[in-house]
């Protein structure tokens, strides 16, 4: 099986990969989007606490 073979993957290699990638870009703002907050909620409590 060549490389060419595994990308295109019978056929459905447009769906598997734009799948993979989109799933890799959710992560990624799920995880920056909870540090956002997470750094918004400690700023905000600790102007609470002054």
């Amino acid at each position: 099986m060549s490389m060419q073979e595994f990308l295109h993957m019978g056929g459905y290699g447009f769906y598997v990969w734009t799948s993979y990638g989109l799933w890799a870009l959710v992560m990624v703002l799920n995880l920056y989007f909870s540090r956002a907050r997470e750094k918004n909620i400690y700023r905000k409590l600790k102007q609470r606490i002054q």
